[in-house]
């Protein structure tokens, strides 16, 4: 899974795969969700994220995370 913020939209991205998307559907304004060709969820795109999320923080919860990469730009 990778979270992708874009500062100049203000969007933010959560691939949740390696899948490719074919069909995205927005499920409330501004919330689209991507599916692959068997219709499994495969990303989460939010915009306007900083206005409905708080983006200065990331928690994770017993999950078994064997690999954390955090990228600065």
């Amino acid at each position: 899974m990778k979270f992708h913020y874009y500062p100049e939209t203000d969007s933010l991205y959560i691939d949740l795969s390696h899948r490719t998307s074919v069909r995205s559907e927005e499920v409330t304004q501004g919330v689209i969700l991507d599916f692959d060709s068997e219709g499994r969820l495969v990303g989460i795109d939010i915009d306007h994220a900083s206005k409905i999320l708080d983006l200065s923080r990331i928690e994770a919860e017993s999950l078994p995370i064997t690999n954390l990469l955090i990228k600065q730009e």
